[in-house]
C-alpha cells in the first residue's frame, strides 16, 4: 500500500503497519460476520492472509474483546479446529420506528441478532407523555428485555414519517404526528440519552432494509414505492440514499397526478395527489365503485391490505379483478413521473397494500408501466415484510455501530 499524496508541501499518510493491521482486522470482521464462526484456516482463505498472519489476527481481536471462540468443526477427521465468531457483547444498537399510535423498539447485538423489542403505545391525538418520555420509555423497555443499560448502547437511529429539516431542525411533511413539532425537540431527546441519537425517514428506512437484507441487495440504484398508513417513495442512488435538500426526496404522497384534483398548500393538508389517487384511503371507495362486496372495515390500511389481498386470489371475481386492475393503473400512473425522471434499475414494491397484491399486482403494475414511461426498470415485491422500518433503523444503527467497534487503528 503506497500513500496518498496531496498538495506541494503537505504531508502524506503512509501506509503504515498499523493501518494495514487495521484494515486487514476489518476485513476479518466483516467476513465472520457474512459467513459465520470460522476457523483460523477458513479466516486466511477468505482474507488471503497467511496462517500465522491469520492466527496473529484473531489473537490481536480476542485481546480486544472484538471475536471469541465458540465450538469446533465437525465432520472431518481428527480433532476439530477451533471456530471464532465476533463478540456479540462487543456493541449494541437500537432503533425506533415512530408512528402516530405506538413506539416499536428493538435492540440488536453486533451481529445484528435482535436481543430485545418493546412496543409503546401513544395517542393519535393529543400526546399522553412528551416525545423525550416516549422516546426513552420506548428504548429502556427493549433495554429491559435485553437485560441491558443505556450505556450499552452505542448508537440510536429513530424512524418517523416526514424528515427532520436539516436547516432548522423541525420535522416536516408529518402533521399526522403529535408532539414532535416542538422547537428544541432534537437537542432534548440528545441531552436525555448517552449515545448519538439520528433520525431517519421511515420509508428511507425501508430501503436500507430492503437494499441490506432483501430485495435489493446489489443493487445500486433503485426506487422503492411504499403504501400503507401512508405512500411514500425512497430514492437510492450510487448506492446512497438521496434525501434532498430539507429532507423531502421521496414524499411522493404529495406528487400531482392525473386524475386527481389539484391539491394546493399539500403540507398543511399533509396530503397530495398521488395519496388522493393511491394511498390506504382511497381504496375502499373505489372497490365499491366497481361492485365489490363486503369491503372490509377497521383501520384504513389494514382494511385496505385485506382489500388488495381479496382482490389478488386466484380465482377472484370479477368486480375484484377490476378492483386489482385498476389499482395497478393508478399505481403506475404517480410511478411513471418517477422513473421517467430517474430512469432506476430496480423499484421494490414495499408496505402492506402492495405486499399483499404479491405477484399478481406486480405484473399489472408492470404491464402498465411499460405505457406510461419510456424506460423499462424491474419491479419486485420486498422481501422485509415483518416491520421493515424497525429493521432498517436497527440495520442504520449497526453500520455506524461496527465502524467504530471495528476500528482497530486508534
Amino acid at each position: 500500500m503506497t500513500g496518498t499524496a496531496g498538495p506541494p508541501g503537505t504531508p502524506h499518510t503512509p501506509g503504515t503497519p498499523r493501518v494495514l493491521r487495521a484494515m486487514n482486522d476489518r476485513a476479518a470482521l466483516d467476513l465472520l460476520l457474512a459467513h459465520g464462526p470460522s476457523s483460523r484456516t477458513r479466516i486466511g482463505e477468505l482474507t488471503g492472509l497467511s496462517k500465522p498472519t491469520a492466527s496473529q489476527l484473531l489473537a490481536r481481536l480476542a485481546t480486544a474483546g472484538l471475536v471469541v471462540a465458540t465450538g469446533t468443526s465437525e465432520g472431518r477427521p481428527g480433532p476439530g479446529a477451533q471456530l471464532y465468531e465476533v463478540n456479540p457483547a462487543a456493541g449494541y444498537a437500537a432503533g425506533l420506528d415512530v408512528s402516530p399510535d405506538r413506539v416499536l423498539a428493538a435492540v440488536a447485538d453486533l451481529t445484528g441478532r435482535t436481543v430485545g423489542r418493546f412496543t409503546l403505545p401513544t395517542s393519535t391525538r393529543r400526546p399522553d407523555r412528551p416525545v423525550v418520555r416516549q422516546v426513552t420509555d420506548a428504548l429502556d423497555g427493549a433495554l429491559a428485555a435485553a437485560g441491558l443499560a443505556r450505556a450499552a448502547v452505542r448508537r440510536l437511529v429513530v424512524g418517523t414519517p416526514g424528515a427532520f429539516d436539516p436547516t432548522t431542525g423541525r420535522l416536516r411533511y408529518a402533521l399526522h404526528l403529535p408532539g414532535w413539532h416542538t422547537p428544541g425537540l432534537l437537542a432534548e431527546v440528545a441531552a436525555a440519552l448517552p449515545m448519538p441519537v439520528e433520525y431517519e425517514n421511515d420509508v428511507n428506512l425501508v430501503a436500507v432494509a430492503e437494499q441490506r437484507l432483501g430485495a435489493a441487495r446489489g443493487h445500486g440504484d433503485f426506487v422503492l414505492l411504499w403504501n400503507e398508513a401512508g405512500l411514500g417513495g425512497a430514492l437510492v442512488l450510487g448506492g446512497r440514499l438521496h434525501r434532498g435538500w430539507t429532507g423531502g426526496a421521496g414524499e411522493v404522497g404529495f406528487l400531482p397526478v392525473p386524475g386527481t384534483p389539484l391539491v394546493r398548500q399539500v403540507t398543511r393538508a399533509n396530503s397530495g395527489g398521488f395519496q388522493e389517487l393511491a394511498g390506504a384511503q382511497a381504496l375502499p371507495g373505489l372497490a365499491r365503485e366497481l361492485g365489490v362486496q363486503d369491503v372490509p372495515s377497521g383501520p384504513c390500511a389494514e382494511a385496505a391490505a385485506q382489500l388488495v389481498g381479496r382482490a389478488a386470489e386466484s380465482g377472484a371475481d370479477e368486480p375484484h379483478r377490476r378492483f386489482l386492475e385498476a389499482y395497478a393503473t393508478r399505481l403506475a400512473t404517480g410511478l411513471a413521473s418517477l422513473v421517467s425522471v430517474l430512469d432506476p434499475e430496480l423499484v421494490v414494491l414495499s408496505g402492506a397494500c402492495l405486499t399483499s397484491g404479491g405477484e399478481p399486482l406486480r405484473a399489472l403494475i408492470q404491464g402498465e408501466l411499460a405505457e406510461l414511461a419510456a424506460s423499462r426498470p424491474r419491479l419486485v415485491v420486498g422481501e422485509v415484510p415483518e416491520q421493515p422500518v424497525l429493521r432498517g433503523a436497527l440495520e442504520s444503527a449497526l453500520a455506524a455501530t461496527r465502524d467504530e467497534v471495528f476500528d482497530t487503528s486508534r
